[in-house]
């Protein structure tokens, strides 16, 4: 089957998986690379945006990481059934006038049977940091598993 394995219906190894590959992808900041995992009629809600398709979203990516420098995620599998997957995640950045946020949100998944995600509806709050207050500084390290924290 074409498409981006693991496939649904999904198991608690195989959303783990996705979900790992999602952070990986969008650590990378490139938006053609992340937007590959979706359907070309893919649609998403992030915070008060509403996007449809690929093009959408590679456009949307590039001005998010045009504004949200040194950004780097992490993603923790939520909860999972059949197609469906429940993630919660923080990522932190820095603003063009210096400022470091935390954003804490959690994101709901659904894919097609051949592993694309169809869905996604991101609610995400923003939260004002100091510099010496950061905790994630880049992709995770190989073999890293640890759990995020709440606060």
């Amino acid at each position: 089957m074409a498409g981006r394995p693991p496939y649904p219906p999904f198991d608690a190894e195989s959303a783990a998986q996705k979900v790992q590959a999602a952070e990986n992808a969008w650590n990378t900041r490139d938006p053609e690379k992340v937007s590959l995992a979706y359907t070309e009629d893919s649609v998403w809600r992030n915070r008060d945006t509403f996007v449809r398709g690929r093009d959408e979203i590679v456009a949307f990516l590039a001005q998010k990481w045009e504004r949200e420098l040194d950004y780097a995620l992490r993603k923790s599998l939520w909860t999972f059934a059949g197609n469906r997957i429940a993630v919660r995640f923080q990522y932190e950045c820095r603003d063009a006038d210096g400022r470091w946020w935390r954003s804490y949100g959690n994101e709901n998944w659904e894919f097609a049977d051949d592993g694309l995600m169809r869905r996604r509806e991101a609610s995400i709050n923003d939260l004002e940091i100091t510099e010496a207050d950061r905790r994630i500084f880049g992709p995770r390290a190989e073999g890293d598993t640890a759990e995020i924290p709440l606060q």
